[in-house]
């Protein structure tokens, strides 16, 4: 049992390529990029309150769940959404859909996801996929970071959704119940631009650019505070988090630059087409961040936290000149 015409693309981001999996299936073609704007994805955040793994919190997107909740609100389409307790009847209700010609999304862990290379598995527990047929006792799925469609066993993929500890899925399952309506996507595409300048501009300390000056003066302090050893770790986490997670610090900025590419020819906006080019050299700034950080991580470079921690004030710097251009554009677009 497969769904007939579901059109399997790979993408850079689990969350926004199950998203325009399910939106193009539902008629409506968008591309990823398009996807990850209208959803506002693009975000920075530093918890160091929280903890993942035992380091602090570092975020380059929108919370779990949040870019399908906004595109699907921005697009009024109507969704279903449910989080579980009971395993069985988890897996005997996505059956019922898939039954009724349904594809739905997922929520899950990377680690359990046996398709999934040994060496790139790890406790992430908010990644998506969309589950789209059944073959005996495997399910066929249309995963986003997979080249072609894969297949993963009952009890496996129950294990991905049950996984326990940050993020846990809960089982949690998704899938559009009406076509998007809004079709002009001129609204929706300004609607989202000032929901991201406001997030990555917002009076709060562990926020957008705010938050990376807060992650800066932490670094700084590190090998002080923890220890070289210790602080090692941390980086680690902080290069992780940036380039392994999902796409990271750069990528996103380089899909939300895709973004603004194709709503500058929409709106027929030149300055969003230069605003692009000056945040994909901004994500080049932070995959350059990443590879001083993995050579000072590993003790290849002289490069010491002091210098990281400039890098990253740096950073915040140009996002907030880049963020406060983008928010005065939109300003004039009506």
């Amino acid at each position: 049992m497969k769904i007939a015409n579901f059109s399997h693309r790979q993408a850079a981001h689990c969350e926004s390529g199950a998203t325009a999996s399910l939106i193009n299936y539902a008629g409506t073609h968008l591309s990823e990029a398009m996807v990850f704007g209208i959803g506002a994805g693009l975000f920075f955040g530093y918890v160091p309150f929280i903890k993942v793994n035992g380091f602090p919190l570092v975020t380059y997107r929108c919370k779990p769940g949040a870019i399908f909740a906004r595109v699907t609100k921005n697009l009024n389409c109507d969704v279903h959404q449910k989080r579980y307790r009971n395993q069985a009847q988890a897996m005997d209700d996505l059956d019922l859909k898939l039954d009724q010609g349904i594809a739905v999304g997922l929520q899950t862990s990377v680690f359990w996801l046996p398709y999934i290379p040994a060496a790139m598995r790890f406790h992430f527990n908010a990644h998506n996929l969309v589950v789209i047929g059944k073959d005996g006792d495997e399910y066929i799925i249309s995963d986003p970071v997979a080249p072609d469609l894969v297949r993963c066993s009952a009890q496996d993929l129950s294990k991905a959704r049950f996984a326990r500890g940050a993020l846990a899925p809960k089982g949690r399952s998704y899938y559009l119940t009406s076509v998007p309506a809004v079709k002009n996507l001129e609204e929706p595409i300004v609607a989202a631009i000032r929901s991201a300048c406001r997030d990555m501009l917002a009076p709060i300390p562990i926020a957008g650019v705010r938050g990376m000056r807060l992650m800066a003066r932490s670094v700084s302090g590190w090998e002080t505070k923890y220890g070289k050893r210790r602080a090692g770790y941390c980086l680690a986490q902080l290069i992780r988090m940036q380039e392994e997670i999902g796409t990271g610090g750069a990528g996103f900025r380089f899909i939300y630059a895709a973004f603004l590419q194709e709503a500058a020819e929409y709106l027929a906006v030149s300055q969003l087409e230069e605003l692009a080019e000056e945040l994909t050299a901004i994500g080049d700034d932070w995959r350059d961040f990443a590879l001083q950080a993995t050579r000072c991580c590993k003790g290849h470079a002289e490069c010491s936290y002091a210098d990281l921690a400039t890098m990253i004030s740096s950073q915040a710097d140009k996002e907030e000149r880049f963020f406060r251009h983008l928010q005065q554009l939109t300003k004039k677009l009506g």
